[in-house]
């Protein structure tokens, strides 16, 4: 099994550090974030109007490109 070893001068790099450490708990907010919108429009509440839906859609949609663009799939948090 291949291993890799990141280096950062923590003086210099200490954020780009803690983003690569907390890598996987961010992915994780990502996927709670997509599956609440998931639900709010799978599922919506009585009171919920046909507008809101469709922001949730478009916000759902845009989380998903963005991620898409950047090359980060929920595959890979899987």
């Amino acid at each position: 099994m291949a291993k890799v070893i990141l280096k950062f001068k923590l003086d210099k790099e200490l954020n780009d550090f803690k983003l690569a450490v907390n890598a996987k708990e961010i992915m994780s907010v990502l996927w709670e974030v997509d599956q609440e919108l998931r639900n709010r429009t799978k599922y919506p509440s009585d009171s919920t109007s046909q507008e809101t839906i469709d922001a949730l859609i478009s916000m759902r949609d845009f989380l998903r490109e963005s991620m898409s663009e950047n090359g980060i799939s929920f595959d890979m948090y899987n």
